[in-house]
């Protein structure tokens, strides 16, 4: 069995050795696309947020997420131009607006909104975790994994943030029939 830093080595040398590059094949150019479509409309979710909270800690969250995705975005976007893969069709930004005139029945509340962006996170997450799965170019899967990493780290202290603030959604507690905690008797 290899160990972590063994794996890693064969996944960085043929990128830093120039190894000869075959073209993207189907599967890595799907994940990589839908990948560039979710990141691009994410970027609008985080907009519609920031026109509509008033809560600076969520405004911090979601300005750092926005910046973040447009990173990504670029990079993903260059990439393809590189590799003549046609880009899918980005929304168009959204004007800024006063949170204040949003009508309350139109506008996420914060709770909403930050489980809207937890949501998109962790579907970017799996996706991602799919795609390197499915990645034979080197350099694919490094940018794939760099991107995870990234990722991770501002979906942790989103989630400290929601953890903070009681916004988490969590799913009901599974206690198999038997176990000590079996709360069906």
């Amino acid at each position: 069995m290899t160990n972590m830093f063994e794996s890693m080595k064969d996944l960085f040398v043929p990128i830093v050795d120039g190894m000869d590059k075959h073209p993207l094949h189907i599967g890595e150019v799907s994940h990589l696309w839908l990948l560039l479509t979710l990141i691009e409309e994410g970027i609008i979710v985080y907009q519609l947020g920031l026109n509509t909270t008033t809560d600076p800690d969520l405004i911090h969250a979601l300005t750092n997420g926005e910046q973040s995705a447009k990173e990504v975005a670029k990079r993903l976007r260059n990439f393809f131009i590189k590799e003549g893969v046609p880009l899918p069709a980005a929304s168009e930004d959204k004007p800024k607006s006063d949170p204040n005139s949003v009508p309350l029945g139109v506008k996420y509340t914060d709770r909403e909104l930050a489980n809207l962006v937890s949501t998109k996170i962790a579907a970017e997450i799996t996706l991602i975790g799919q795609g390197i799965g499915v990645c034979i170019r080197n350099d694919a899967c490094q940018m794939l994994f760099q991107i995870q990493v990234e990722l991770f780290k501002y979906g942790s202290s989103f989630k400290n943030m929601m953890k903070k603030r009681g916004w988490i959604i969590t799913p009901p507690f599974y206690s198999p029939p038997g176990s000590p905690q079996d709360t069906t008797k």
